[in-house]
């Protein structure tokens, strides 16, 4: 088996609080290959979002490393790091985040317009996403008008428009009722069925019994790392 996608080797993070110093993450290794479907649970405080962060590319380790794509991530400018973020990694976020008096058809084309992708490109891998995630009959909707479940799955269509290597969700059922996130984690069972790799932070049993693999994080540290049977 080759390099995997994220590999990560003696990881901390350590936050300085005035005269205190807090360890998040004390000396984590984790590696996680393409195509896999993992969820990373623990409580609050845990260091689950910090780990979240570090493999988005949003924050750097005190110690250890890093490589994404076999690309160690330390090592890179931040011009380079922005490219390799942006390449890598689609984010979906908890709270939607999309631009309230923009359609949502706009929302998903945010991404290829500021990566210099021309209009009618824009226009049509927009659709075909919004096509893959059941939303093309609100394409020109603002997101007041959609229901939460839908929102969050223009926000994936959003994530997924600049086809990332892979999705990278933080409680991504967080604000939705029990049919909404159900719907949402089957749009992510789907796309992981055909090859999309999906990283769910989350503390809902119900949403990390979706993944293929769960990893358990306990005061900063991997407590269990566990894959289902085939």
């Amino acid at each position: 088996m080759g390099e995997p996608l994220i590999r990560i080797e003696g990881v901390w993070k350590t936050y300085e609080t005035g005269a205190v110093a807090v360890d998040a993450l004390r000396g984590v290794d984790l590696a996680i290959e393409a195509g896999d479907y993992v969820a990373i649970m623990g409580p609050s405080g845990s260091g689950k979002s910090t780990l979240m962060h570090i493999m988005g590319c949003l924050d750097t380790p005190s110690r250890g490393h890093y490589w994404l794509g076999g690309e160690d991530v330390g090592a890179l400018s931040s011009g380079r790091l922005a490219t390799l973020r942006n390449r890598f990694i689609g984010f979906v976020f908890q709270n939607f985040n999309l631009l309230p008096r923009a359609s949502v058809l706009r929302n998903v084309e945010l991404p290829l317009l500021y990566g210099g992708v021309d209009r009618m490109e824009r226009r049509r891998r927009a659709l075909e996403i919004l096509e893959m995630v059941g939303l093309a009959d609100r394409a020109k909707h603002l997101p007041a008008e959609l229901s939460g479940g839908q929102r969050q799955r223009a926000a994936i269509a959003r994530a997924l428009v600049m086809e990332p290597r892979m999705l990278l969700a933080d409680e991504p059922t967080g604000n939705l009722d029990q049919t909404s996130g159900a719907e949402v984690m089957d749009v992510f069972d789907a796309l992981n069925a055909v090859g999309q790799t999906v990283i769910v932070v989350t503390h809902d049993a119900g949403v990390a019994a979706h993944a293929r693999r769960i990893v358990r994080i306990v005061d900063g540290r991997i407590a269990s790392d566990s894959a289902k049977a085939a």
